[in-house]
């Protein structure tokens, strides 16, 4: 199990050399456990966090069962972009934290994009 970490750990920071999130672009971070899924929008020029959300807050908490799975990752992501939208940013920099681009993260960006979020 340490290994699958420090692998998926190296290939986050290999990433994260590449992406960098400015205020008109910020990057969007996630994070997925086995029972939740976060995101965040970071703008790395100010070292700002300015949005974040995740199936653990009280209210998302209410609507799945269990915040792990496609089904809340899918709608955490629509949320996620109307919450965003709100802010004004339209376009993202998706940093997907050295996590494959499948399963829950790729059901994430996709509900992302489907909001009206650009990356």
């Amino acid at each position: 199990m340490k290994q699958l970490i420090n692998a998926r750990q190296k290939r986050h920071r290999r990433i994260r050399v590449k992406i960098y999130g400015l205020a008109e672009r910020p990057r969007l971070v996630v994070h997925r456990s086995l029972s939740n899924f976060s995101a965040q929008l970071v703008d790395d020029s100010k070292n700002k966090t300015l949005l974040t959300l995740s199936t653990y807050d009280k209210k998302l908490k209410e609507k799945f069962a269990n915040g792990g799975n496609l089904k809340a990752a899918s709608s955490l992501g629509e949320i996620f972009a109307q919450s965003a939208k709100g802010l004004g940013i339209t376009k993202v920099v998706f940093d997907r934290s050295g996590y494959l681009y499948h399963g829950r993260v790729q059901a994430f960006a996709d509900a992302v994009r489907k909001g009206g979020l650009e990356f």
